[in-house]
């Protein structure tokens, strides 16, 4: 195991965006490939900013941020594009496109690609059958449940076969039943060898993976398992300090 070489690696990352905005601290850790990780915290510990690092969204302040040994933050912006194909993100609030169809928020990821009418065609429809929405592709976002709407956002997520899937509070916004089916599909989509990174303030599905558990508390990593529980406590909230910049941390 220690021959493979890891798909994601942080190296003594530090975030801040002023003295008085100290996001991260020191974070290191190893993802090797098709790995599930959760990632959890009480609000503004730092676990959006910890995806956004690896999609590149932010940059580090301090340490580096590796993507299959190569340093994100060396990544020309032109070729930021080309590399986000690696990485599927999903968000709690789904990003559709409400005036376009399940299909035609699908489709346009391949779209702006430049991917030929033919391909998008053969594969738009491939991965709404994988989702379970292969009968749903004709219907707007309006038209769809809340677990509909997610499933597209993954379906969307999975149209380039990203190596790794970054999912913040997924099921967020979801009952209970379309939180389970969002769970089962990322735990098959994993099983085929992706790696997903979950960050989470759900406790039961943390708790049913029994999969690897990081837990960060205000910016820092207090502990890694190799099948962990939730054990990030909600009565620590109230003494986070108040560090949230405009953006979501």
């Amino acid at each position: 195991m220690s021959n493979v070489v890891p798909i994601i690696r942080f190296d003594h990352v530090s975030k801040h965006f002023s003295e008085e905005q100290r996001v991260l601290s020191d974070v290191t850790f190893t993802l090797l490939p098709g790995e599930f990780l959760s990632l959890v915290g009480v609000s503004g510990a730092g676990k959006s900013t910890v995806l956004k690092l690896i999609y590149a969204e932010e940059i580090p302040s301090e340490g580096e941020v590796y993507f299959n040994e190569r340093p994100i933050s060396g990544i020309n912006r032109k070729h930021l594009p080309f590399f986000r194909r690696n990485i599927g993100t999903v968000f709690q609030d789904f990003k559709l496109l409400p005036n376009r169809t399940a299909f035609e928020n699908i489709a346009y990821a391949l779209e702006v690609d430049g991917r030929e009418t033919e391909e998008i065609h053969r594969e738009v429809p491939e991965i709404l059958e994988i989702v379970g929405l292969g009968d749903k592709a004709g219907q707007y976002p309006r038209e769809l449940s809340g677990g509909e709407q997610q499933r597209v956002s993954l379906a969307r997520a999975l149209i380039h076969r990203p190596k790794v899937i970054v999912a913040d509070e997924p099921t967020g916004n979801l009952d209970p039943v379309s939180t389970q089916e969002i769970v089962k599909l990322l735990l098959e989509i994993n099983s085929f060898g992706t790696t997903i990174i979950l960050a989470t303030h759900n406790k039961d599905i943390v708790d049913n993976l029994n999969r690897r558990v990081i837990t960060l508390e205000r910016g820092r990593i207090v502990s890694d398992e190799a099948s962990g529980k939730y054990t990030a406590k909600p009565s620590a909230a109230p003494n986070v300090p108040r560090q949230v910049s405009p953006k979501n941390i």
